[in-house]
């Protein structure tokens, strides 16, 4: 279901079920998490997350969804493993970035929103449907959206489950970019990523993730931030810059 492949310091971690449009069956989310801690180890300090084309992701496995309404257990299961591989591609130290062309649909979009930025190339759609189906949204999902984008914008996406493209999703906010060359977009960005200091950045996103929880301050928050001053990495990134 996800391909990992490693580049220097870049790791590509890509969709590969294409029969499916990329729809994650529930044994994937487990995949997911392996394949974060697969990168972690292999010292990648930027995850790029993408899909194909004709697909980024159609949402989560609709055939899965049957044994749903026979199985309370199973429900609750796909529900814990959804948020345990979400949480996971979160709460990475690294940068992450999706990439996002073709649909990106249901659980597609709580895949992409869990990561730190968002590009989506002009092929680009993205819509949330559970309630044409009957069924809700995990609630750290909805969080996640109204964080984004707020809370008229998503329920507009919620409860009307209509389809927007590129640029109107990166008008309100659900993508950071809406590219006419996401390939070059995509090449910009993570060279700038990978130029920064990995330690920078782990702290940036711990900083950056207490702000959205409405966080202003936090002792660890600041013992961290006294203490890269002390580390060899600033001293080697000041020399270099005095040097010119």
């Amino acid at each position: 279901m996800f391909d990992l492949t490693l580049d220097g310091g870049a790791a590509r971690l890509r969709l590969d079920r294409p029969a499916a449009r990329n729809a994650i069956p529930a044994d994937g989310w487990a995949e997911l998490a392996r394949r974060c801690a697969e990168a972690l180890s292999a010292e990648a300090q930027l995850i790029v997350l993408g899909g194909d084309r004709d697909a980024f992701c159609a949402g989560a496995d609709l055939a899965d969804f049957p044994a749903f309404t026979r199985d309370p257990a199973a429900v609750t299961a796909f529900r814990r493993a959804m948020r345990t591989g979400l949480d996971a591609l979160r709460d990475l130290p690294v940068a992450t970035v999706a990439a996002i062309e073709g649909p990106c649909y249901g659980a597609g979009v709580a895949l992409a929103m869990a990561c730190d930025i968002r590009l989506a190339g002009e092929g680009a759609r993205f819509a949330i449907t559970p309630a044409k189906f009957g069924i809700s949204y995990p609630q750290e999902d909805v969080a996640r959206l109204v964080a984004l984008v707020g809370p008229g914008q998503a329920a507009r996406l919620l409860l009307g489950a209509g389809s927007i493209d590129a640029q109107e999703a990166a008008r309100i906010g659900l993508v950071e970019l809406a590219a006419s060359d996401l390939g070059a977009a995509l090449g910009a960005l993570s060279e700038a990523i990978l130029a920064n200091s990995g330690d920078s950045i782990a702290v940036l996103k711990r900083g950056i993730r207490y702000a959205a929880k409405g966080i202003e301050r936090d002792d660890e928050q600041d013992r961290r931030f006294d203490a890269l001053f002390g580390s060899d990495g600033f001293r080697e990134r000041l020399a270099a810059l005095r040097r010119g």
